[in-house]
């Protein structure tokens, strides 16, 4: 019988639980750890700021859903990984100890580094999880004239919330009667083109154009002060509302393992196989793929990781590769919203498309995701 540990509750690990429990059955222990039994799906965080829907519909039980899946879960921090005695420590939660493994999928995501932000914590909003998404919401409720920036940090690499997050701010400030009293301007320190290719680049900023929502790229926020955004470089911006995402980084579990990149995020192949590592794999954000950090690149991790420790449990060879596609819908509402499909590791333009379907689309996948995992 093969121990399979999985560390992280966010869409990778689930997946990858999922995945491993209906192919091995119940020959085979499968046990997830996660510092949180909540799964949260993050690219509703938007909606649930502006008061679109709800914390339970953007929320599961983790133990509850993995339960008929065949899969322990554990709530708690993971203290120390030893790849060498293929054992991880955990504490804080509710177990402490050793767990031993035999196949280890590392899952734990990404790291807000705040700390490299001057002023973040008392002056920022952000959108990366529940009750910092429902803070925003009532500044929001709250804002009614003056200059509302959005916008994200180098290293953020989450541009869409960005976006979403301003147009939703433009329409319910329409429907208010107060949007000739607010302005809005997105911060970046990338070009449009440079976050989504140029294709997107021209649609997307047509839209902005058409909301009147300024753009300004090659800023790269370094410190903020109680209504003052600052770079490096001697730019500011004054607010009144502020939502900015703050710069990633890989997870610290892994950081003294030797397996990172300069960021922290773990080195993979294409098999998802920890380079340098047996029996060791790694998905969604916690690896160094380039480009942003999407939830669907995480699915599609999971499920070739999955594919591949059955393999091995098998004693065959690797049986599926990834490849780094980038597929998103930005909501803007109307008939302006934008899908994208791209390649992230050929030389060739994505494939855009607009229209009012792509808003149903998302909703559509939201309501999928809950219907098969709560």
């Amino acid at each position: 019988m093969a121990k399979i540990l999985i560390l992280g509750g966010g869409f990778g690990g689930v997946v990858a639980a999922e995945q491993l429990a209906q192919q091995l059955g119940g020959d085979h222990q499968i046990t997830l750890v996660s510092r949180s039994r909540r799964f949260v799906f993050y690219p509703s965080l938007v909606r649930l700021a502006f008061g679109q829907c709800g914390v339970d519909d953007v929320s599961f039980d983790l133990r509850h859903a993995l339960l008929d899946r065949r899969v322990n879960f554990i709530e708690a921090e993971v203290a120390h990984i030893d790849p060498a005695e293929r054992r991880v420590v955990i504490a804080h939660g509710e177990i402490q100890g050793n767990l031993t493994y035999d196949y280890l999928v590392f899952a734990l995501g990404r790291r807000l580094a705040t700390e490299r932000i001057t002023g973040f914590y008392e002056h920022a909003h952000h959108l990366l999880d529940v009750n910092k998404a429902i803070k925003f919401g009532k500044a929001v409720e709250d804002f009614h004239e003056g200059h509302a920036v959005i916008g994200e940090c180098a290293g953020a690499r989450l541009p869409v919330p960005v976006y979403e997050t301003a147009f939703a701010l433009a329409r319910q400030l329409e429907e208010r009667g107060e949007r000739e009293r607010a302005r809005i301007t997105i911060v970046s320190p990338l070009a449009i083109s440079e976050q989504f290719g140029a294709d997107v680049g021209i649609a997307l900023k047509q839209a902005l154009d058409a909301h009147g929502i300024e753009f300004v790229f090659d800023f790269a926020a370094t410190k903020i002060t109680k209504a003052e955004l600052q770079t490096g470089t001697g730019q500011s911006l004054d607010f009144k509302l502020l939502m900015l995402l703050p710069p990633f980084q890989g997870s610290p579990a892994a950081s003294y393992l030797g397996i990172t990149d300069d960021d922290g995020y773990i080195k993979v192949d294409d098999t998802m196989r920890v380079v340098g590592q047996d029996r060791v794999f790694a998905v969604g954000d916690s690896t160094n793929f380039s480009g942003p950090k999407l939830g669907h690149m995480a699915v599609r991790q999971a499920t070739v990781a999955a594919a591949n420790v059955l393999a091995e449990i098998k004693g065959d060879m690797s049986v599926a590769h990834y490849r780094h596609e980038l597929k998103s819908v930005i909501d803007i509402g109307g008939k302006d919203n934008i899908y994208l499909q791209k390649d992230m590791w050929a030389n060739e333009p994505g494939s855009v498309r607009q229209g009012h379907f792509w808003h149903w689309a998302k909703r559509a996948q939201q309501q999928y995701w809950e219907l098969t995992h709560s």
